[in-house]
């Protein structure tokens, strides 16, 4: 069988990074896999499994940051909680894309959302000494189980898929009834599957987090990326949906990465509702410096992790945000090539024998955004990537991300441009035809 990279490559890069099922393997495992089977077989990949912006940054933001870096700010410590330009603009960003108001103390600067997730999680399982655990409404991002694994706290999952509209409210009640969560995560829209949450789903999630006292963490990585309707006019509806509307009891975390594509200057933030950074938890005491939840997850959880976030980047990030908030940025415009993207590539896997794992929001067509999921028939999720690999395309298992879709694949499309179309049309149509009759 002929293929771009022969099996003894790709199988002896497996072994010697110590890889015996690629579909258990993590996202960072898969990118080193994939660079060294590049540099010993000298085919340039197909690279959907790690979801890096392929565009450009806004030049309000390198502009800003470089005008930052010559007025001296890399030889001052910013304040822990965020500069003021940064918190304020957040605060508003908050007020006219969200239709929610948070004061500016409680949006809070990180060094990217997976910073913000790490303090958080560290924060939300000391707070009580029964309700320690976290349930995922997955699939979701692998990394967030990894920290758990890390910090040591337990957790519990679930794939949504099967329990949407008021199925959600019986499945999460199943869980959250009996007194042993913290908090609940999930991502809007989700990684991997693109599915979104409808305003429905948002109260009854935010009902019961209120009911049960439990705090959902609700990661907004892909804001206001469901493109299906256009949420990038500021204090115009539709709003990017959220919990918030629906509870008090709520921590958002708002990466800078994919919808500004800042990811390099690894940037993102905390929003804490202002009636949660006022509570008073007094087992906190055990750990932190106080027992007020905003105080401390910035003097307590933030300040050993990083003692702040990197002062260039939040100039950056906040001049994009003010002009964003007064109308002179178009972010969402900015990130909409992902969508020709997504409608592109997933007509050549289906046309190529491929399924769309997680084909439907609801009733609705899934939108075309940043992810898709794939499977071939016959195949697990590690079996299609492994084969996949000797046609020098990437991807990674849908296993690890939590979902029950155990035969599909998680495609990223950023890193994929016009100019590589064409060519991962000819390998799929090379793949199709050596497995069709398979």
């Amino acid at each position: 069988m002929q293929t771009p990279v022969s099996k003894n490559i790709v199988k002896q890069i497996l072994e010697e990074n110590g890889i015996d099922d690629p579909g258990k393997a993590s996202i960072r495992e898969i990118v080193k896999v994939v660079n060294d089977i590049q540099n010993a077989s000298g085919v340039k990949f197909i690279r959907m499994e790690m979801g890096v912006p392929g565009l450009e940054p806004a030049k309000i933001g390198v502009e800003a940051e470089i005008h930052a870096l010559q007025s001296g700010v890399a030889s001052k410590y910013p304040m822990i909680e965020g500069i003021p330009e940064f918190k304020n603009e957040a605060s508003r960003f908050a007020s006219l894309f969200m239709d929610i108001e948070v004061q500016p103390e409680n949006c809070i600067a990180t060094v990217g959302a997976m910073q913000g997730a790490m303090a958080t999680f560290m924060m939300v399982s000391r707070l009580d000494e029964i309700k320690q655990k976290t349930l995922f409404l997955d699939p979701g991002f692998p990394v967030q189980k990894q920290q758990h694994r890390v910090l040591n706290i337990p957790y519990a999952t679930f794939d949504i898929y099967n329990f949407r509209g008021e199925k959600l409210r019986e499945k999460l009640e199943s869980y959250l009834s009996s007194g042993e969560y913290s908090s609940l995560i999930y991502s809007n829209p989700n990684n991997p599957s693109w599915v979104c949450f409808t305003e429905a789903e948002l109260q009854i999630i935010g009902e019961l987090a209120t009911k049960y006292d439990v705090i959902v963490i609700e990661d907004l990585a892909y804001f206001a990326m469901d493109f299906r309707s256009d949420k990038s006019l500021p204090g115009v509806p539709p709003y990017q949906p959220t919990v918030a509307k629906y509870t008090q009891n709520y921590i958002l975390l708002i990466s800078a990465s994919k919808a500004f594509s800042y990811a390099g200057q690894r940037i993102g933030m905390v929003i804490i509702n202002d009636k949660l950074a006022r509570r008073e938890y007094p087992k906190l005491k055990d750990v932190y410096p106080s027992a007020f939840f905003g105080r401390a997850f910035i003097y307590g959880a933030l300040y050993p992790l990083s003692a702040g976030t990197s002062h260039s980047a939040q100039k950056g990030v906040a001049a994009m945000l003010k002009a964003a908030n007064d109308g002179q940025f178009n972010f969402v415009e900015e990130v909409k090539p992902y969508q020709k993207r997504a409608s592109i590539m997933k007509e050549l896997f289906t046309k190529n024998g491929f399924n769309i794992v997680y084909d439907k929001d609801m009733e609705e067509p899934l939108a075309d955004g940043f992810y898709f999921t794939i499977s071939y028939p016959g195949y697990s999720g590690g079996e299609l990537l492994k084969e996949l690999l000797l046609y020098g395309i990437s991807a990674i298992s849908l296993e690890i991300t939590g979902s029950e879709r155990t035969e599909g694949l998680r495609a990223c499309v950023s890193q994929i441009t016009d100019e590589q179309m064409p060519v991962l049309k000819e390998r799929l149509e090379n793949f199709y035809k050596q497995h069709q009759d398979a």
